[in-house]
């Protein structure tokens, strides 16, 4: 994997030694993975370091559109391009929507005609017009390590078939999150 300012990083060294929620995204453009991206945002810090466990995202793009993504979508915590596809094939994230597009991820709040609108907006406006990646590409989450040992994996059929976040963050044993804008109520 490539960081943001250009250098490769082993695939091995994110999980190597300690557990990582790792999170591959479609493309950088995507409206859906930039919602879901969003919402990982706000997982504290404070609840990952507890747990010990990195939180990882990876794109397909080329690694100059990181800083500009973590910027739209207020994102702090790592993350990385992949920019030849080499481990979303490896782990046999597949290409093209999957006939099921009634799952629906919780953290996606656009339609799916306004949010095309904005992802071709984005890519017209950005400072290079290109598509950041492959928009075929499906990506998926995985929670590794330390060491080789995977305990999750989900590979995503289509756009909207994002794992929610707190069911990555309960099975990596991180405390979860309320994404809701709602009051949480206490019980005393």
């Amino acid at each position: 994997v490539v960081d943001a300012d250009g250098r490769s990083i082993p695939f091995e060294a994110l999980y190597g030694e300690q557990k990582a929620i790792v999170v591959f995204v479609r493309n950088f453009l995507c409206y859906t993975c930039k919602e879901y991206v969003e919402d990982l945002a706000k997982v504290p810090k404070a609840f990952l370091q507890e747990a010990n466990v990195r939180l990882v995202v990876i794109g397909q793009s080329s690694y100059h559109h990181i800083k500009p993504f973590c910027s739209l979508t207020g994102y702090t915590h790592e993350m990385y391009v992949d920019p030849q596809r080499e481990i979303y094939k490896t782990l046999g994230m597949k290409r093209g929507e999957g006939n099921n597009v009634s799952v629906r991820s919780p953290h996606v709040k656009s339609n799916m005609l306004l949010g095309s609108i904005r992802s071709t907006w984005r890519a017209m406006t950005g400072p290079a017009f290109d598509f950041q990646g492959d928009p075929a590409q499906q990506g998926g989450a995985l929670i590794l390590g330390p060491g080789n040992e995977v305990h999750f994996l989900h590979l995503d059929k289509n756009r909207l078939d994002h794992v929610p976040i707190n069911t990555v963050l309960q099975l990596a044993g991180v405390k979860t999150v309320n994404f809701t804008n709602k009051p949480q109520i206490i019980h005393i």
